[in-house]
């Protein structure tokens, strides 16, 4: 079992940053595959960002990259989400995830079995 923790959320404005923090409990995080989706009111959650339980692998949505950046520190048990160059359009509530041990990172809700409550980024124009 792993329990997920976000925080860092807040409001900015566009152009600016934050760094989302999600704290994991559970000795399987270090083997868990974790990822980062959002929902805007109205629309279903989608796909932001993910790592790899081993090697680095990334993946990013096209509207993130070059300016998101996601990375994991396993000594603390921790997973980030550190967002550059913020625009309105990425407002939503921001939730980290993570896959049962041992799996290749995933881009669809469905493939992972831990979440985070959601922490909320608001980004005014």
């Amino acid at each position: 079992q792993v329990q997920l923790v976000e925080s860092g959320g807040g409001l900015v404005q566009a152009g600016g940053s934050l760094r989302l923090s999600c704290a994991a409990s559970g000795r399987t995080f270090s083997s868990a595959s974790m990822g980062w989706f959002r929902q805007a009111p109205g629309k279903e959650r989608e796909f932001v960002a993910a790592i790899a339980w081993v090697g680095g692998t990334t993946y990013y949505t096209d509207s993130v990259k070059g300016r998101f950046t996601i990375s994991r520190d396993n000594a603390k048990m921790t997973g980030y989400l550190q967002m550059n160059s913020l625009k309105p359009e990425d407002t939503a509530v921001y939730y980290c995830a993570a896959r049962r041990p041992r799996l290749r990172i995933g881009s669809t809700p469905d493939e992972y079995d831990y979440w985070g409550q959601g922490t909320q980024v608001t980004v005014s124009s």
